[in-house]
């Protein structure tokens, strides 16, 4: 697959329905980052008119899931890849359209290349920040990713 925000859309059609339903979009991908976005609607929505956690959480995983995908088709190599822990913080309500953003390409680089090096499961986290329109922090989430060669 080639890594363009179309593509990855298309993509989540097929292997991330749910994501899609909600709105999960992604924005922008390039060398070093990723952004994905997600706009309040009916279908994520809680009860007090701000976007559901969890909703958000997709958005946010997405931007980091992105970026290792890609580091790992780079690579060449079979690597599973799977999400071990997660941690997020809220600091405003999430009312209209949520960009996450990820730029820890580098962080992903050396894990990748250290699991094939070692031919040993590793561990990375990856965080995305969540802004609104007003380039304000509605979220953080980080994510603990796991890494290991298959053979």
């Amino acid at each position: 697959m080639n890594f363009t925000p179309t593509k990855i859309n298309l993509f989540l059609i097929a292997k991330l329905p749910s994501a899609f339903i909600c709105g999960v979009r992604v924005f922008k991908i390039d060398f070093e980052s990723c952004v994905t976005t997600i706009k309040l609607n009916w279908i994520n929505k809680n009860p007090f008119k701000s976007m559901f956690w969890a909703a958000q959480g997709m958005a946010a995983e997405l931007a980091t899931g992105i970026i290792i995908m890609k580091t790992i088709k780079d690579s060449k190599k079979n690597i599973s890849m799977l999400v071990a822990t997660n941690k997020a913080a809220f600091y405003k309500k999430a009312t209209h359209r949520i960009f996450f953003e990820c730029k820890e390409v580098e962080k992903a680089k050396i894990a990748v290349q250290k699991a094939i090096k070692t031919n040993e499961s590793q561990t990375v986290w990856l965080n995305s920040i969540g802004k609104n329109k007003n380039d304000e922090i509605v979220s953080v989430f980080d994510f603990e990713w796991t890494l290991k060669v298959k053979n």
